[in-house]
C-alpha cells in the first residue's frame, strides 16, 4: 500500500513507519522541520519538508504522491503548550487536517484518511462514565482537548456531508522510547538516567502524582492505527487504550524500582496543570471487536524500554 504519513518525525509517527515498512507499504513522510530528528528514517521512507497549514503545498502533495492511505499525526501534542498558545495549538491541529480533507475531495480519488485525536477530547469524567467508551460526550477541559475535539468532529462531518473515507482514532495515553522528556514517562525516566550517570543531583521533580491515566505502549498504539486501516467502518470513532488506568504515582515507583540510585522525590509546580482529569481509561472493546487489536506490551516491560533508551541516549551524549 501507498501510505502518507503526517508528523512521521514525531513520537508515534516513527514507530509506526516501522511498522507500515515491515508490512511491505511505501511510506511518504511529511515534516515541516528540515532537520531530521530520526534520520534511519531517510533509509526507509521518503520524506517531504513542507507546511500542512499551507492548502496548495498540501493539495500539490498528495497530487504528486497519489497516496492510498494518510496517517494524519502532525500537531502539536502537549497540552501545557496548549494552555500557553492556545491559538497556535488550534491552528496546528485544524488548519493541516482541513487542508488534507479538502485536497482529497479535489483529488476525486479513493483515499483512506486516519486521524488521530485524542482520550482529552472526553474532558472531565466521572466514575458512572468508567470506562469511556466512543458515545461518551466530548466535554475536553483544556485547549488541546478542544483542538483535538474539533478534529474529530471535522472528520465526522465531512463523512456526513461527502462521504469522506475517513476514521476517527481516540487515543489514550500512549508511551515508549523516543518520546519527548515533556512527557510523564519519558521525564521521568531521562530524570533517573541523568542522576545515575551523575549529570544531576539525585532529585527527580514531580508534577500531579494522583492522577491515574490509560497507558500504552507506543508499538500497541500505532499497531491498531495500522489495523483500523484494514478493517475500520469508514466515519467511526475507535478508543485506543489497554483498558486499564495506572496512576502517576506507580509509574513513578515502577521506574525507581528499576534503579539502583537512592533518588528523591520533589513536587514542582511548574509542572502542575490548571485543570486535570482525576482518573480516565479506555472501553476499548469497539476496536478489539473489529479488527483483533490487543495489547501485547506489558505496563512494566513499556517503562523499563523507555529507561534503558533514556540510559543509552545519555549515555552517547556524555
Amino acid at each position: 500500500m501507498r501510505a502518507l504519513v503526517t508528523g512521521i518525525t514525531g513520537f508515534a509517527g516513527g514507530h509506526l513507519t516501522q511498522i507500515l515498512v515491515e508490512r511491505g507499504d511505501e511510506v511518504f513522510g511529511v515534516s515541516r522541520q528540515h532537520d531530521w530528528s530520526q534520520p534511519h528514517l531517510r533509509q526507509i521512507a521518503t520524506l517531504v519538508t513542507i507546511d500542512l497549514r499551507d492548502p496548495d503545498a498540501t493539495r500539490q502533495l498528495l497530487s504528486r504522491l497519489q497516496p492510498e492511505v494518510v496517517y494524519h499525526l502532525a500537531g502539536q501534542a502537549f497540552v501545557p503548550e496548549a494552555w500557553a498558545n492556545p491559538w497556535g495549538t488550534m491552528e496546528n491541529n485544524i488548519r493541516p487536517q482541513l487542508n488534507l480533507i479538502e485536497a482529497i475531495l479535489k483529488l476525486r480519488k479513493p483515499i483512506r484518511l486516519l486521524i488521530v485525536t485524542s482520550n482529552e477530547i472526553y474532558g472531565q469524567i466521572n466514575q458512572a462514565q468508567l470506562p469511556v467508551n466512543e458515545e461518551t460526550p466530548l466535554r475536553p477541559h483544556n485547549p488541546y482537548g478542544v483542538s483535538k475535539a474539533a478534529q474529530d468532529l471535522l472528520a465526522l462531518q465531512f463523512y456526513l456531508s461527502h462521504h469522506i473515507d475517513v476514521l476517527r482514532a481516540r487515543a489514550f495515553n500512549h508511551i515508549g522510547p523516543r518520546q519527548s522528556p515533556f512527557f510523564v514517562a519519558s521525564s521521568f525516566a531521562k530524570q533517573i538516567a541523568e542522576i545515575e550517570h551523575g549529570l544531576s543531583q539525585p532529585v527527580l521533580r514531580v508534577g500531579n502524582l494522583e492522577a491515574q491515566r490509560d497507558f500504552t505502549d507506543v508499538v500497541d498504539v500505532v499497531r491498531a492505527y495500522a489495523l483500523l486501516v484494514e478493517h475500520g467502518q469508514a466515519g467511526e470513532a475507535y478508543n485506543i487504550g489497554t483498558g486499564r488506568a495506572h496512576s502517576i504515582q506507580s509509574l513513578l515507583d515502577t521506574l525507581l524500582s528499576l534503579s539502583d540510585h537512592q533518588i528523591q522525590v520533589e513536587p514542582d509546580p511548574q509542572r502542575m496543570r490548571p485543570s486535570d482529569n482525576p482518573i480516565i481509561y479506555a472501553d476499548n472493546r469497539k476496536l478489539c471487536t473489529q479488527t483483533g487489536w490487543q495489547p501485547t506490551l506489558a505496563f512494566e516491560e513499556s517503562l523499563k524500554r523507555i529507561l534503558n533508551y533514556w540510559r543509552d541516549k545519555v549515555r552517547t551524549q556524555t
